[in-house]
C-alpha cells in the first residue's frame, strides 16, 4: 500500500449526503489523506446506488432516506452534533437549510454548489432573477453576519466553482512575473482586484473541453455524461448568467440585471444549455462552449471588483464556457430538439470510459500578453491509476472537495466562506497530485479570430474582448 499524506486530523462523525459520482469518489480520498475511519463516516442518500463502493470502502452505515423539508432535523439531528462534519454533495436539498441546520449543530459544513430545494431552478410564478445563482449566493451571503466565527461553511467548492477560483489567483501571478509586474502580497480581495486591473485584465473564462470516449456511444433516447447528469440538466436549464465586466460597452438584447445585491452579475433570457460562447484551451485550440450558469463567474467577477465612490471602477467579466464530451453534446442536442424534454434514459460514464482528457483551467484575457490559459489537463487513464470510482471529470471535483474539507479542519470558526476567500496556495498544494498536468499557456487568440468571423456583421473590431464578440448568435 502507498503511503499518502495525512493533511489533517478529524476525531468526529462525518455525514455525506448524497452519493453520485462525486461521494463514490471523493470517499476514498478522505480515508487517505485525513486521519480518520471508515466507521465515522455516515452515508445519507436518496438512492440504492453507490452502497457496493462504500462497503468497498469500509462504511457500512449506508442510510436511504432522501433529504425533504420536512424530514431534514428528524433525519439528521441523531447524527450530526457539536464537532461532527457534513458534507454535502446532493441535489435537490436546500445548501442554506443545511449550513443553518450545521451552524445550530455546532458542525462543519461543505458543499459543491448552492442547491434550492426541488422546484426552486424551474418555479415559473417566481421571476429568474430570483431563480438564479446569483439569488441563492444573496440568500447564503445574508447569513454571513450572525455566523461570522462560528463553524466553517465551505459554499461552492469542488473543481469549478472552486479550484478554479485558485487558479484565477496563481495564473494572475504567473503572468505579473511574466511581464515584469512587481507584487508585493496581495494579502487581502482589495490587493487582489487591484492587481487585477493593473494586469488589465478584461475577461476571465473558465474554459474546460472534455474529450473523454466511451466504449458505448450515446444511444437515442439517452443522456450520457462524464459526471451527474441530473446536475448537468439542472444547471443546464437555468437561466445563462455571467459576470458582468466595468469594460463592456454593448448591453445584451437579452440582458438582465438583478434589483438587488452585489450587482456584480447579469443573466440572460435564455437557458445555459443553448448559449454558446467562443473560448479557447491549449490541447483543443479555438471552439465553441456553453454558457452554463456556475457559481464562480458571479464569485470571482464579485471578488475582482474594485469600487471607488460605491461605485464599480473595475470589474472582469466571468462565466463558464464549456464543451463536455462529445456523447454530452450529442445528449444536448437531443434535449434541445425535444424542446427541453429529458430523455427516458440517463447514464453516467466511468468505467465504460476508453480515452481521452478533461481539460480544465481559466482563460485570462486582454492583459499585455493578450490570453494565457492555466488550469490541469487530467487523462481518463491518469484519474484510474491516481484514485478509484473516478473519471477525469469527477476527480478534477473530488480533490476541489477534499481540498475545502481538509481547509475547514484547518480553519474551524471561520463562518460562512467563498473560494476566493480561501488561501489558495494550501487548497492547490492538496489538490496538485491528482491534477495530471498542470500548465500554463500564453496564446494570441481572441474571438475575431477565425473564417466564422467573415459571417459575422455586428462585431466590435476595436475592442475583441467585448462579450458581444464571445457570443455566439
Amino acid at each position: 500500500m502507498p503511503e499518502f499524506t495525512k493533511h489533517a486530523r478529524f476525531t468526529g462523525r462525518m455525514v455525506i449526503i448524497g452519493f453520485g459520482s462525486i461521494g463514490q469518489g471523493v470517499l476514498p480520498l478522505f480515508l487517505r489523506h485525513i486521519d480518520m475511519t471508515a466507521g465515522q463516516i455516515t452515508i445519507v442518500t436518496a438512492e440504492e446506488k453507490g452502497r457496493a463502493e462504500a462497503e468497498a470502502a469500509g462504511v457500512n452505515r449506508f442510510l436511504v432516506e432522501p433529504i425533504t423539508q420536512d424530514n431534514l432535523e428528524t433525519v439528521l439531528t441523531p447524527l450530526v452534533g457539536a464537532g461532527d462534519f457534513v458534507v454535502n454533495l446532493s441535489v435537490d436539498v436546500s445548501s442554506i437549510a443545511l449550513f443553518e441546520f450545521c451552524h445550530r449543530r455546532g458542525a462543519l459544513y461543505v458543499d459543491t454548489c448552492i442547491e434550492p430545494w426541488p422546484g426552486g431552478y424551474t418555479d415559473a410564478s417566481v421571476s429568474p432573477s430570483l431563480r438564479s445563482n446569483y439569488a441563492l449566493r444573496e440568500a447564503a451571503h445574508a447569513r454571513r453576519a450572525p455566523f461570522q466565527g462560528g463553524p466553517t461553511a465551505v459554499l461552492t467548492h469542488g473543481a469549478n466553482p472552486g479550484l478554479v477560483s485558485h487558479f484565477v489567483k496563481q495564473a494572475l501571478l504567473n503572468i505579473a512575473s511574466d511581464t515584469g509586474v512587481a507584487v508585493t502580497g496581495p494579502g487581502n480581495r482589495e490587493e487582489w482586484g487591484l492587481l487585477a486591473e493593473r494586469l488589465g485584465v478584461k475577461v476571465i473564462h473558465i474554459a474546460e473541453r472534455d474529450t473523454q470516449v466511451c466504449a458505448h456511444p450515446k444511444r437515442r433516447g439517452e443522456f450520457v455524461n462524464t459526471w451527474s447528469v441530473d446536475g448537468f440538466l439542472s444547471e443546464g436549464m437555468q437561466p445563462a448568467e455571467l459576470g458582468w465586466g466595468s469594460h463592456e460597452r454593448h448591453w445584451p438584447q437579452d440582458g438582465n440585471r438583478h434589483d438587488f445585491g452585489c450587482d456584480a452579475a447579469i443573466w440572460l433570457e435564455r437557458p445555459g444549455c443553448s448559449t454558446r460562447v467562443r473560448t479557447w484551451t491549449p490541447m483543443e485550440g479555438p471552439f465553441h462552449g456553453f454558457l452554463i450558469t456556475h457559481g464562480e463567474s458571479i464569485s470571482i467577477a464579485d471578488y475582482f471588483t474594485v469600487r471607488e465612490n460605491g461605485q464599480a471602477r473595475y470589474r472582469p467579466t466571468c462565466h463558464y464556457a464549456y464543451h463536455p464530451c462529445d456523447d454530452a453534446v450529442l445528449s444536448l442536442h437531443e434535449f434541445n430538439g425535444k424542446t427541453y424534454r429529458v430523455q427516458d434514459e440517463k447514464r453516467l460514464m466511468v468505467e465504460e470510459l476508453v480515452d481521452g482528457i478533461d481539460e480544465l483551467g481559466v482563460l485570462l484575457l486582454g492583459h499585455a500578453k493578450g490570453a494565457y490559459w492555466y488550469g490541469s489537463q487530467l487523462s481518463i487513464h491518469q484519474a484510474r491509476e491516481l484514485a478509484p470510482f473516478n473519471s477525469a471529470t469527477s476527480l478534477q471535483v473530488t480533490v476541489g472537495v477534499l481540498g475545502a474539507v481538509i481547509w475547514a479542519l484547518e480553519n474551524p470558526t471561520a463562518g460562512v466562506v467563498d473560494p476566493d476567500e480561501m488561501d489558495f496556495r494550501r487548497v492547490l498544494e492538496i489538490a496538485r497530485p491528482y491534477l495530471g498536468d498542470v500548465v500554463g499557456v500564453y496564446s494570441d487568440w481572441t474571438p475575431l479570430d477565425g473564417r466564422g468571423v467573415l459571417f459575422r456583421e455586428d462585431i466590435d473590431t476595436t475592442d475583441p474582448w467585448q462579450f458581444k464578440n464571445v457570443r455566439v448568435v
